[in-house]
């Protein structure tokens, strides 16, 4: 079965820093994010989640900081890792998720940037540049 087909909503890839945080225990994970949509994200684990586990997920790359409480849909098993999709649990965290969506492209498009010059780009330089050449493009949430 192609799961981008039965997706709910279309998935971005993203490959931003997330700090994840099962709600029974303080222990954290500094773990990436694979792709983020309207209605919640995917990333990679080391370790396994259950079904319906609630999490709190923060990314601190972003400012404002993005934190958001989620319930595992699924997890699945990838070799040496685990695999898992998650759910937002408040409605009102889906509006943030465009600009999170766009924090993370324009972030991608500082980095490879540098990679191919060898030099620092600034943020606001980055972010001009992101939007002038892809932000007719970014995907329009109805």
């Amino acid at each position: 079965m192609n799961t981008e087909l039965s997706r709910e909503y279309i998935r971005h890839h993203s490959k931003v820093p997330l700090e994840i945080a099962p709600h029974s225990t303080r222990e954290q994970l500094n773990l990436q994010l694979n792709n983020i949509s309207l209605g919640g994200l995917s990333f990679t684990s080391p370790i396994e989640f259950h079904t319906n586990t609630l999490i709190k997920i923060k990314i601190s790359s972003v400012k404002p900081i993005f934190k958001v409480d989620a319930v595992v849909q699924w997890c699945q098993s990838q070799n040496d890792h685990f695999e898992l999709g998650v759910k937002f649990l408040d409605n009102d965290d889906v509006f943030r998720v465009r600009m999170v969506e766009q924090v993370c492209h324009i972030s991608q498009y500082r980095l490879e940037a540098q990679a191919e010059s060898g030099k620092r780009m600034s943020w606001n330089k980055a972010s001009s540049e992101w939007i002038e050449k892809n932000g007719g493009d970014f995907p329009r949430y109805q």
